[in-house]
């Protein structure tokens, strides 16, 4: 990794060339200082090219109109892990696993069809009263008049153990699902949960290889209502590689786990941050509906998504060149004034709360979306039943990171219990 970036004031950053901003830079996510970056690029320059990152030239696209159009197009900006995939960080060629998420149609769309019923409305609502029992059980267990830290005790346990009942993953080693998550996402030399590619290559073939033995064992099974028997006996997916079995794992993995665990903890920061709005939902807890949209667009879990341009385009009233890559910055288009009023705000009664782009749109639009919801909204109706307050005792340590818009750590006490 390159040296830190030192913390910037915000009239700095609109003091500096325009030429010179970088968002990729994992420091100005990690330090909280990102949004003073992309909020000039959205005024200045929406379609914004930077000619030298450690990742190489790529276009950062921040307003939401313009990520639009990108997320609509696929015929012209491919999400194909033959193009590079959907994020800056291009792993080694020995790295590339594809997954569905990183294909185009058609492939995209028959291996996507595969795992889509395990988030039906039907299942959604059976899975309901699990997830309810799981969370009561967590906050329940979390101590009064102490410090604790949110992430590993509500967010982390909570997103684990839905993971694996989805996968049907056997329980007690449900802690190896956050790891292996935490090293796809992670970069090696980023302060990661590995220190090189190769062992990070080793930590995924173990994963490959715990995997394998489940699917063996499902394979040869009656299908059942998990992710790795729809995987088995699917004809999208059943006679995929290993490499792009592992891929389709890990997106399952990452998408099931980092998004949700980070609005989690990002939207109990939020209410402490904007006391008002807590005291709104401590007062009325049928905001509930409306502060889960909220949550997932204030935080924002993913900050990019990338595409590559097939062909010689315009966009914003730029040239974007043929292989050229382009960023959509959801991070950014979540807080464009332009198409969200109020964007720099955290509102939890919003008109239109789902107005935001955190699950992307168009055919690649995240397909665990009203999974993630569910658990947000059950999480917090069961924490106004028990606590009056939750109180963030301390700045939360944020991950390094330009693609998982998260949390590695955050301190919080709970004063009392309700009753």
């Amino acid at each position: 990794m390159d040296m830190p970036t030192a913390p910037m004031t915000r009239e700095k950053v609109w003091a500096m060339p325009l030429a010179d901003i970088d968002p990729s830079d994992g420091y100005l996510h990690e330090n909280d200082t990102i949004g003073w970056y992309l909020e000039r690029l959205r005024e200045e320059d929406p379609v914004h090219y930077c000619a030298n990152s450690r990742f190489g030239p790529y276009w950062s696209v921040t307003r939401y109109k313009h990520i639009m159009e990108v997320e609509v197009n696929h015929a012209v900006f491919s999400s194909d892990t033959a193009h590079g995939g959907i994020t800056l960080m291009e792993a080694k060629p020995g790295e590339r696993f594809a997954s569905f998420i990183a294909m185009d149609p058609p492939r995209h769309d028959e291996q996507r069809r595969t795992v889509s019923p395990i988030v039906a409305p039907a299942n959604l609502a059976l899975l309901e009263s699990t997830i309810r029992a799981r969370a009561c059980a967590i906050l329940d267990s979390l101590p009064i008049g102490e410090e604790f830290d949110w992430v590993h005790r509500v967010s982390i346990e909570l997103t684990t153990q839905m993971l694996a009942t989805l996968f049907d993953f056997p329980f007690e080693d449900r802690h190896l699902l956050t790891w292996w998550s935490d090293i796809t996402t992670g970069h090696p030399k980023a302060r990661g949960a590995v220190t090189s590619w190769e062992q990070r290559r080793e930590e995924l073939e173990k994963c490959l290889a715990y995997f394998t033995r489940l699917w063996n064992e499902r394979v040869n099974a009656p299908p059942t209502n998990d992710l790795i028997s729809m995987l088995a006996h699917s004809p999208a997916t059943r006679n995929m590689s290993p490499d792009e079995y592992l891929g389709n794992v890990l997106l399952l993995i990452v998408g099931g786990n980092d998004t949700t665990r980070n609005s989690i903890t990002g939207g109990l920061l939020a209410l402490n941050r904007n006391p008002e709005q807590y005291r709104k939902l401590r007062e009325n807890p049928a905001l509930v509906t409306s502060l889960v949209p909220e949550i997932i667009r204030w935080q924002t879990p993913l900050a990019h998504m990338r595409r590559t341009a097939l062909r010689d385009t315009t966009l914003g009233g730029k040239t974007i060149r043929q292989g050229e890559r382009v960023v959509m910055w959801y991070l950014s288009g979540n807080r464009d004034e332009q198409s969200i009023e109020h964007a720099d705000q955290f509102i939890i009664d919003r008109a239109r709360p789902r107005q935001h782009l955190s699950f992307g749109f168009g055919i690649h639009r995240c397909v665990g979306n009203r999974l993630g919801e569910l658990q947000l909204r059950i999480l917090w109706e069961e924490i106004l039943k028990r606590f009056p307050v939750i109180e963030v005792t301390g700045e939360p340590r944020r991950t390094l990171s330009n693609f998982v818009h998260g949390f590695m750590s955050m301190p919080v006490r709970i004063p009392a219990r309700i009753g």
